[in-house]
């Protein structure tokens, strides 16, 4: 990996590396730097700096997250290149490399097109700045709740990095807490930034262990956490935090849809980006017989290769082996009665370069209610099992992105009613679709704004 990768705090005062430092390592078990870990102290400093820093103007924040946008693609940062850094990413974590740079080209994207978000965002009857005529005559003004975001990311893919830079374009100042598997994205992005021309005390990284990142959540006056349901259920009543935990998303194929035309959509939905996203589909409901498109998806899924997450054609994840294998040894456990058609035996096949890649595994399950439907593990994992009209929308309730194959309009307006249902896809639209401007979970701003009312006089 040649020289030593120092992933250091970036604090009001510039870099700072701290005395308390935990190695980085690859997938093959070697040292490949340290990750800074900074004290509960440093923090509080921080955030007061933060505090007590200007908000930038909209239109320059708005340019700098345009400019950030080229240099995230382009700059030489931290003393690697584009490709150096995509190459580390991959190396570090396992992230298939051509994965790791579509991530990228989707976070420079949504940098690029933060106006038109805050556009689609804002409530029609508001505008973003009180100087706007409309409030002559009275009007909603769209502001901040808070002052402080802040984030602690997840190392699935790069591309988590593309929801939290919208709090910047609202004008909040943002501390990240990195992933410890992999923070150079968040490294990057965060100098990207700063060198874009947000000040040092509007965007920070604040790579630290769990006791402080508990810290962190609780002395910013706004928080995204990543996680399992664990890590939901932790804030599940703090309504300061907004949680990004399991997906759970769903294709449904009704009888009047041929699923033989969909196949590749389907399997398309489990296994885009290594089956890491949370809109990755983790289960396939089928009116009638499934079986048939469970043994079709499992051909297309098995004949995806296994290859180190280096080599350009990669699509599965690779993981160190013992993790592999834990993964491996909890799939056989929650499939308990499922039939496999797919990775029975194993998903773990070792690396001679070192790791595991984590193999697709399809299961077959007799009923809409089986528990394993809402079992949700970091590879290719599909659970396919039947339903009926009679079965209603419970089956589909809390999914991330619902994809509805069926062309029953009755149908498609209760899923829409359902709130637990995030996005809703119909037809040909694999769950994992998304671009710039549509919401995910939500706006972030829906969490993040507010209006006003708002009438002036001779002002």
């Amino acid at each position: 990996m040649g020289e030593p990768v120092y992933i250091d705090a970036l604090g009001p005062a510039g870099p700072y590396r701290s005395r308390e430092r935990q190695p980085l390592t690859a997938l093959t078990g070697a040292q490949i730097g340290e990750i800074s870990q900074v004290p509960a102290l440093y923090v509080r400093r921080t955030f007061a700096a933060m505090r007590g820093s200007a908000v930038m103007p909209g239109a320059e924040r708005l340019a700098a997250l345009t400019k950030a946008a080229d240099l995230y693609l382009d700059a030489t940062i931290g003393g690697l290149d584009p490709d150096g850094y995509a190459q580390l990413v991959s190396t570090a974590s396992g992230v298939p490399l051509a994965v790791v740079r579509q991530s990228v080209e989707w976070v420079a994207d949504v940098l690029r097109s933060q106006r038109r978000t805050l556009e689609l965002a804002m409530p029609r009857g508001a505008v973003g700045d009180w100087r706007a005529p409309q409030t002559l005559a009275g009007s909603a003004v769209w502001t901040r709740r808070g002052d402080l975001f802040a984030v602690h990311a997840a190392g699935n893919t790069p591309a988590v990095h593309g929801l939290w830079p919208e709090a910047l374009a609202m004008g909040y100042k943002v501390a990240v807490r990195p992933s410890a598997r992999e923070p150079f994205t968040a490294f990057r992005l965060v100098s990207a930034l700063r060198d874009a021309g947000f000040p040092p005390a509007v965007v920070t990284l604040l790579p630290t262990d769990y006791a402080v990142a508990d810290v962190i959540i609780a002395e910013a006056d706004y928080a995204i956490v990543y996680g399992g349901q664990d890590v939901v259920d932790k804030y599940r009543a703090n309504p300061h935090v907004l949680t990004q935990g399991p997906g759970r998303s769903k294709i449904l194929v009704t009888a009047d849809v041929d699923w033989r035309e969909k196949i590749d959509i389907i399997a398309g939905s489990v296994s885009h980006l290594g089956g890491t996203a949370c809109t990755c589909a983790t289960a396939v409901l089928v009116e009638g017989d499934p079986e048939p498109l469970a043994q079709a998806l499992a051909a297309m899924l098995g004949r995806i290769p296994s290859l180190p997450a280096d080599d350009p054609e990669a699509i599965l994840t690779v993981q160190p082996t013992e993790s592999a294998v834990e993964v491996d040894r909890y799939l056989h456990t929650v499939a308990a009665d499922a039939r496999p058609l797919l990775g029975g035996d194993t998903v773990v096949d070792e690396l001679p370069s070192g790791g595991s890649v984590l193999r697709p595994a399809v299961h077959l399950v007799d009923s809409s209610t089986a528990p394993q439907l809402n079992v949700e593990l970091p590879f290719p994992c599909v659970w396919v099992g039947p339903w009926h009209p009679d079965d209603g929308i419970a089956p589909l309730r809390d999914s991330l992105v619902l994809t509805a194959m069926t062309t029953r309009s009755d149908l498609i307006d209760d899923l829409l009613d359902e709130p637990s249902i995030t996005n809703l896809y119909l037809g040909d639209n694999a769950t994992v679709w998304l671009r710039p401007g549509i919401p995910h979970d939500g706006y972030l701003a829906e969490f993040l704004m507010r209006t006003k009312g708002m009438i002036r006089t001779g002002v």
